[in-house]
């Protein structure tokens, strides 16, 4: 009697490890494709950009990849305009780099990771949110 593998139904759990494994293969490769200056684009290559992340869907067919110009050498939507336009290159590059079935479809997206860090610095900063976050019986010392 043969047993077929059941099938893994997404349960709300987050990516599986070789989705992670695979997004920071890619995330690597194309780190390094940006940084030799590998793209025939001369305004691609001037403009230093940073991959934050690339996340893959369950089947590995699409990545999403986060990523946000250094130090707001250029507008975020620039950089995401210029990778687009190079994405069949990009993703030519990561299939021969990677040993994957099919190189996966890239669609680049803003990193607002920087973002979302200064709002919830900005939250614990606040003397409301401090108050609530103290330890018991601090505000009994100071009174």
């Amino acid at each position: 009697m043969r047993f077929m593998a059941a099938k893994r139904i997404p349960s709300g759990q987050g990516p599986s490890q070789r989705q992670l494994r695979v997004g920071e293969l890619i995330r690597r490769t194309l780190s390094d494709v940006l940084n030799r200056g590998e793209i025939h684009d001369p305004e691609l290559n001037a403009m230093p950009i940073t991959v934050g992340e690339v996340s893959c869907s369950p089947d590995l067919k699409v990545a999403t990849v986060y990523v946000m110009p250094l130090l707001g050498s250029a507008p975020v939507e620039d950089a995401v305009r210029l990778l687009a336009k190079h994405k069949g290159e990009l993703r030519h590059r990561i299939g021969r780099e990677l040993t994957l079935k099919y190189a996966p479809d890239l669609r680049f997206r803003p990193d607002e990771t920087f973002d979302r860090l200064d709002e919830t610095r900005r939250l614990f900063a606040d003397p409301t949110v401090q108050r609530d976050i103290a330890r018991p019986g601090e505000e009994d010392e100071e009174e």
